[in-house]
């Protein structure tokens, strides 16, 4: 398993570069650049302009620019505010060094210390999502499996289609007005003596209450922060793990030994839960790789709408701003996480089912 791992690894690192190339190719051909974003005097003239995008190298040729990003160059010295000094010279080492350079639009702040700070909240978010995606929308499946043509098998059929239908930032508008203005008036109205205001029932947006400043308490103390997101982000993962783990357990519940278990007078749980749904988990692992990304992307939508401070936000921001050194580190996080991810469901193959082996 580890010599498999290793190679997969290796395996994986042209497809890498190949991503490098792509998305830096589709920055290069966006419109306008990031002259026009460090361009802080709009009186300046056009040959003033073309002079700072010359010093910026910016009008190089695409190879020279991606080898620069890529490998790390001196940059040339450019006038930040243009006041018509330059600025200190400074040092590019490349991403394949773990330097990403400096944002554009943050006060020039690392890249890696943006990235730093918006992790966590991103983690956050999109393991718990997941989590909750998989201990709820697997046992729904293997229930509508074994109960197939009953009113649960219809019910969790009817749901899945449902939150696969309804776009994740039309969810949460609609849980946004549910909980902050429709449920709280019509508590107010009903018993106003025990709710005398009609403010939100759950936090409307945000990581805690002082998420712009920092200093959020642990998790457990900002468990409401997180149950409007991680619902909106969860019900597609629920709706699909449900809905393939049932397809899985059909096919699985079909087979000779799985009649045998049951000929053989064990109770049906253990049949169901212990013979038939492991070897029905195969075909799920392979859906966990692009889960991961699937998380990652949603979140974009799911941040921006509850103002969660993670990288999804900052991801729809940079693209917005045109500020290229975030966007793409971005980019290549969520390359690298796709990556692992299909790693990791073969690695899962061989934890489900004893009998696969890796050579």
């Amino acid at each position: 398993m580890v010599k498999y791992t290793i190679r997969r690894l290796i395996q994986s690192i042209p497809t890498l570069f190949g991503i490098t190339v792509i998305s830096f190719m589709l920055m290069i051909a966006a419109p306008g650049g990031p002259e026009t974003i460090l361009i802080g005097n709009p009186r300046l003239n056009s040959q003033q302009r073309e002079a700072l995008a010359q010093r910026m190298g910016v009008n190089d040729p695409w190879p020279v620019q991606y080898l620069r990003w890529l490998i790390g160059n001196d940059w040339q010295t450019y006038d930040l505010d243009g006041d018509g000094e330059p600025e200190a010279q400074g040092q590019r080492k490349g991403i394949l060094r773990g330097d990403f350079g400096f944002s554009m639009t943050s006060s020039r702040r690392a890249v890696t210390a943006i990235i730093g700070e918006r992790v966590l909240p991103t983690l956050e978010l999109g393991v718990t999502s997941l989590f909750f995606s998989i201990i709820i929308g697997v046992p729904i499946g293997i229930l509508a499996a074994v109960r197939r043509g009953g009113w649960f098998d219809n019910a969790s059929r009817v749901m899945s289609v449902i939150f696969n239908a309804i776009p994740i930032f039309w969810l949460g508008l609609l849980l946004i007005l549910f909980f902050g203005v429709l449920l709280p008036n019509l508590l107010h109205n009903t018993n106003p003596e025990m709710f005398p205001n009609t403010s939100p029932i759950l936090p409307m947006g945000g990581r805690c209450p002082n998420s712009l400043t920092g200093g959020c308490p642990p998790l457990y103390e900002r468990l409401q922060y997180m149950l409007l997101p991680t619902f909106v982000l969860a019900t597609g993962g629920i709706a699909v793990f449900s809905r393939f783990m049932r397809a899985s357990m059909l096919d699985v519940i079909s087979q000779d030994y799985v009649r045998t278990a049951k000929a053989k007078g064990l109770p049906l749980r253990t049949v169901w839960f212990n013979h038939a749904a492991r070897n029905a988990l195969i075909p799920i692992a392979t859906f966990l790789g692009p889960a991961i990304f699937g998380v990652l992307s949603g979140a974009a939508i799911t941040e921006r709408i509850f103002s969660w401070p993670g990288l999804g936000q900052k991801a729809v921001q940079s693209v917005f701003e045109q500020d290229y050194p975030v966007a793409m580190a971005i980019v290549m996080i969520g390359a690298v996480a796709t990556i692992l991810g299909y790693i990791m469901s073969d690695i899962l193959y061989a934890l489900i089912d004893p009998r696969i082996r890796f050579s």
